[in-house]
């Protein structure tokens, strides 16, 4: 009896401490997952020798194959109208400042910034697409 109570008061003390780290990690794997989807469009411009556009809306990202006027791409990982939905939406707001467009070399051209919030915490982290290409998680 005595070990079930130590036990209920040691759950009840580190409950706070494992919100936090799950509210953390979850944020990080959903910037994780967004670099992942942007990158996906540098790896597609670059395969397919052609300027892809990574727009943001319609409930996730859609990769246009031509530049930003230019075809939805779909694939393996789109639904049938070419968004690629994030994992976690009911939690994970994400923002952009720009449309940024893969040469096929990989450069990006403009670059652009994404913050990816966390709906109940209100933290954030950014995810930054270079001139050069790279993608970088803040």
């Amino acid at each position: 009896m005595i070990v079930l109570a130590i036990a209920a008061t040691l759950s009840a003390l580190a409950m706070p401490t494992l919100l936090s780290y799950w509210d953390s990690w979850s944020l990080q794997a959903g910037a994780r997952e967004l670099a992942s989807v942007i990158d996906l469009g540098r790896q597609l411009a670059i395969a397919t020798r052609t300027a892809v556009c990574v727009d943001l809306g319609g409930g996730g990202l859609r990769l246009r194959i031509g530049g930003c006027a230019g075809a939805v791409w779909t694939g393996s990982v789109t639904d049938a109208t070419g968004t690629i939905r994030m994992s976690d939406t009911a939690l994970l707001e994400v923002s952009s400042n720009g449309r940024p467009v893969f040469t096929t070399l990989g450069a990006a051209s403009p670059g652009a910034t994404y913050t990816v919030r966390h709906g109940r915490t209100h933290a954030s982290r950014t995810v930054i697409v270079a001139g050069s290409g790279r993608i970088t998680v803040e």
